[in-house]
């Protein structure tokens, strides 16, 4: 059967003040619609599979949280992490996890946090890898179709000489590049065979508990040990007591750079990772002058090429801005241009 992952348990406050440690982005309304960015990726997941089959791993302190938001999900699906180990380790936990509750499970694994905008094509591209990773042993990754020289994102680069016999839209992966500069995105997305990488992953769970078997094999052996307990009342305990040892290690260095049967999926399914006030204003629909604002009761007077998210129903009006942020959450107004958003972080902690 399939499975859907969703890895919640980031803690980051770049959308402050909207989102803080406490309530970090993927539990906030970003694009205000009426639902978190965590329950819009449940939402484009439903038909996938049941929402008995629909997992997610989050921080010990937001599994409430979580329940609060996705209450179709069962709580026992909530899977908690003690601490933060990066994506590896999550993965490792849930996929022994479920290999124990179903040996031929099949599963798409997704970041709570990034937006799609079309949900229809989204779910094809998935059943169709699905079909792909329940019939051989083979991992997928999703590349999204760059539309700009983005240096925020990781690269796919993919051999297209030759699509897998078994599906034509799925091809070979030649490697993975790190964000690059200005310039070597630009010269990637010159050719006709780098995509960004989204952090979708599709696998059985047979095959990815023997690839960290091959080429992670100590975060394989913790698992290994605890297998008989997991899904058990003791599963909490042990995992408190051994995910600490698991190195902190992303799943892009321990699996997917070292595996030989990788393979991604071009996609063009209006994705994006929402990062950043700039990534929310690209995302947005935006006026004429670039505006693009969130909330009832805004006006914009002589600016342009600004991103204002004020819900909290006041009267807010902006004049004379190019390329600023303007937020108010919890009784707390930012304004910043958009330019020096790194700076934000400082100001969250």
């Amino acid at each position: 059967m399939n499975h859907v992952v969703i890895m919640a348990g980031g803690v980051g406050s770049r959308f402050w003040p909207m989102s803080t440690q406490e309530r970090p982005k993927q539990f906030i309304d970003v694009l205000g619609v009426g639902r978190s960015l965590l329950q819009l990726t449940y939402d484009r997941f439903l038909g996938i599979c049941s929402p008995e089959n629909v997992w997610i791993l989050t921080n010990k302190d937001y599994a409430d949280l979580v329940h609060e938001q996705l209450p179709e999900v069962p709580y026992g699906n909530i899977l908690k992490e003690p601490c933060r180990r990066n994506t590896a380790p999550c993965i490792a936990y849930v996929s022994w996890r479920i290999k124990n509750a179903d040996p031929e499970a099949n599963i798409v694994v997704s970041p709570s946090d990034h937006i799609v905008t079309d949900t229809t094509e989204f779910k094809r591209v998935v059943n169709h890898c699905l079909r792909y990773t329940a019939e051989t042993d083979s991992i997928v990754t999703l590349g999204m179709h760059p539309t700009r020289p983005e240096t925020g994102y990781g690269y796919i680069q993919a051999d297209m000489s030759q699509p897998s016999v078994r599906n034509k839209e799925i091809f070979r992966v030649d490697q993975f590049r790190e964000k690059p500069d200005l310039e070597t995105a630009k010269n990637y997305i010159s050719q006709n065979n780098f995509y960004w990488n989204a952090g979708i992953f599709i696998w059985s769970a047979s095959t990815i508990i023997n690839a960290f078997r091959i080429y992670e094999p100590s975060i394989a052996k913790i698992f290994d040990n605890i297998r008989p307990n997991l899904g058990t009342p003791s599963e909490q305990a042990l995992i408190d007591e051994h995910y600490p040892e698991c190195e902190n290690i992303s799943v892009d260095y321990a699996i997917m750079e070292k595996a030989e049967e990788i393979f991604v999926c071009p996609a063009d399914f209006g994705w994006s990772d929402l990062g950043t006030w700039g990534s929310l204003l690209m995302q947005s629909q935006r006026d004429l002058y670039g505006n693009a604002t969130i909330g009832s009761n805004i006006k914009l007077i002589d600016s342009k090429n600004c991103i204002v998210h004020t819900t909290e129903e006041r009267r807010v009006v902006v004049q004379g801005l190019d390329g600023y942020i303007v937020a108010e959450k919890n009784n707390t107004l930012l304004i910043c241009k958009l330019s020096e958003e790194q700076k934000i972080k400082q100001f969250s902690e």
